[in-house]
């Protein structure tokens, strides 16, 4: 099976920073055409506004995912620029942390909101037009690819991110659930955790914690952070045919960290 995604059209979210603009790039490099999707619509015009003037291959698109409307004309972009969306990439997130002994702290349902029903309602939609576009009858192989951001915090706890491990093992448990249900109509539904990766909520913790960086390497066996970049190859792999009978699984890219993470070291 071929790991190529030339010719293929993309959705990815979140894009106009970290992991989630690597891998739009990583996947214009090889061919893809990309629709570009984040909230920060200045971040985003700054990243891919002169690439989306001047490539027929890259599109971008702000707005609101949390809004019925915004995923709507999200599609609609997406068809009047490519006339089809064969990958979808959910890599929108937000960290924050959690009191939990504060009953006015309300991170629990936001990080919720963000991290997983949006993800959640973009997959819902997207899976509706990858059907319809694919016809009727069953499906004689993959008609579409659903690739999620996840973290290692759903598996691993610390003190103050307890709305963002939530958030993280109910998307991992979505992707699942989604798999399943997919399945019969030829919809792959996938996940890769990262951990100690340079992302951009890891880039701005760093910045107010002088030791983080000492003590993510020393927890991690290949022993270094790694670029955002390191995630595209994984997130290209179950998008691509070379993964067609991979569905349900949530890869792991963390440098070992997962084997011997300590609860001390805040998870990225």
């Amino acid at each position: 099976m071929s790991f190529s995604i030339s010719g293929k059209t993309a959705v990815v979210t979140g894009a106009a920073n970290g992991v989630g603009l690597a891998i739009g790039r990583h996947f214009v490099s090889k061919g893809a055409n990309v629709v570009f999707v984040d909230m920060d619509e200045k971040a985003l015009c700054h990243e891919m506004g002169e690439e989306a003037k001047k490539e027929e291959n890259v599109r971008i698109f702000a707005g609101d995912l949390r809004k019925k409307l915004t995923i709507a004309n999200l599609l609609s972009t997406t068809i009047d620029a490519f006339e089809r969306v064969d990958i979808l990439v959910n890599a929108a997130r937000q960290v924050m942390t959690t009191d939990p002994l504060d009953p006015e702290d309300n991170s629990v349902e936001e990080l919720l909101q963000q991290n997983t029903l949006t993800a959640m309602r973009v997959s819902q939609a997207v899976a509706r037009k990858m059907i319809k576009q694919a016809g009727d009858g069953t499906p004689d192989g993959p008609i579409g690819s659903i690739v999620n951001l996840s973290s290692i915090a759903a598996r691993r706890t610390h003190p103050d991110l307890l709305a963002y491990s939530v958030s993280s093992a109910a998307l991992d448990q979505m992707t699942r659930s989604m798999a399943v249900s997919l399945a019969p109509k030829g919809i792959r539904v996938n996940a890769v955790a990262f951990g100690s990766v340079m992302s951009a909520s890891l880039k701005g913790s760093l910045k107010d914690q002088d030791d983080a960086r000492e003590a993510i390497v020393e927890n991690t066996p290949l022993n270094r952070i790694a670029s955002a970049g390191e995630v595209s190859d994984a997130v290209q792999y179950l998008a691509s045919d070379a993964s067609s009978f991979v569905t349900g699984q949530i890869i792991t890219v963390d440098g070992g960290r997962t084997l011997i993470d300590p609860a001390d070291v805040a998870v990225h």
